[in-house]
């Protein structure tokens, strides 16, 4: 009772909670005296500090997690708020573009929740119609990809020696043969494969070149030069230089750093890519937030063949309105879900 009571109007109010404070709010009557002393248990258990000497308690982050797990109310989005953020997700992707859906979605969410909002977008879905490979020079060759869209790619990679037109044509040829509106990344798993299995029929130099510019272009999760297979959206970063102390200045400039570094937040958002509910991650729970006194509060998003492909969320101060929070970010991903569903099959790519 007595936490719960000092984590609420910490939340609420921002300031250290004293004993007296309670046992005049608190329903169940306790002397100052008793609440004391079960502050000192709980501060005992890592649950609650005091900032100052005979200032009141704070909760720790170890005190938050275990509201926000056990204790936490979540509450319900009022009319309004859904009315707000179902115009911007109902339509479908214009032209099946899924960064301009989750765009618009981290929009709503940045003004609705007055914080920095952020998604992560699956990269290089688009189908392929042609690609072909022309000789530069000695040293290059030029691939050129043509999407399902008409939209031309041009790529330079490294020429193998002893590489002849005849060789190009063949790989060029059998790339063709295979795409069939599937995407570079499925081309490529599924090729690299057969490359093994009829070398001898392809030619070693043919299926050098097929190896080196599937591999530019579309290259594995833990290649050392792979490209990121996802990107990172970021709306509202001026947001968390709202409602902050001078002293937190420092710490705020280190996270907008840290967002523009976007690779450890893609790689902790991936993470929270699982399952079908919301998670939080509280200050020093993760690294990325450990300096900067924020919570990330995420939710993965499906698409149409129910697979979860990304995450959206906010980062929040850890003093927030978790309540209304968590049922924003929960309700703004189901749209997202709700809207790829409705999208004919093929017709969702990234730009």
């Amino acid at each position: 009772m007595v936490f719960r009571h000092v984590v609420e109007n910490y939340l609420e109010y921002g300031d250290p909670i004293g004993s007296k404070f309670l046992a005049e709010t608190m329903s169940q009557r306790l002397s100052p005296a008793s609440i004391r002393a079960t502050m000192a248990d709980l501060e005992s258990l890592g649950l609650l500090y005091s900032p100052h000497i005979s200032a009141g308690r704070l909760p720790t982050e170890q005190g938050l997690r275990l509201f926000v797990d056990g204790l936490l109310q979540v509450g319900e989005l009022s009319e309004a708020e859904r009315l707000e953020i179902l115009p911007q997700l109902a339509e479908r992707p214009q032209h099946g573009n899924l960064t301009d859906l989750v765009t618009r979605a981290v929009e709503s969410l940045t003004g609705l929740s007055s914080c920095a909002s952020l998604v992560v977008v699956p990269n290089q879905t688009e189908t392929v119609k042609h690609i072909e490979f022309i000789p530069v020079s000695d040293e290059q060759l030029l691939v050129v990809m043509v999407d399902a869209r008409d939209r031309v790619e041009n790529r330079l990679i490294k020429r193998p020696k002893s590489i002849t037109p005849a060789h190009l044509v063949m790989a060029s040829n059998y790339l063709n043969a295979r795409l069939k509106g599937r995407s570079i990344h499925e081309v490529r798993q599924s090729t690299l494969d057969e490359i093994r299995r009829a070398e001898a029929e392809l030619d070693i130099l043919s299926a050098q070149v097929i190896e080196t510019g599937l591999a530019d272009w579309a290259a594995a999760p833990g290649d050392n030069h792979a490209p990121q297979e996802k990107s990172l959206i970021v709306r509202g970063q001026s947001n968390l230089l709202n409602n902050i102390e001078t002293d937190d200045l420092e710490r705020i400039r280190i996270l907008l750093e840290d967002l523009e570094r976007k690779k450890d937040l893609i790689e902790l958002l991936a993470n929270a890519e699982e399952g079908d509910s919301v998670r939080i991650f509280i200050g020093a729970e993760t690294k990325l937030f450990s300096l900067s006194g924020s919570s990330l509060i995420v939710r993965g998003y499906r698409d149409k063949d129910r697979q979860i492909v990304g995450a959206l969320g906010i980062i929040a101060p850890t003093r927030s309105n978790y309540a209304r929070l968590i049922p924003l970010v929960d309700h703004t991903a189901r749209l997202v879900t709700y809207s790829l569903e409705r999208t004919e099959p093929g017709h969702v790519h990234t730009s």
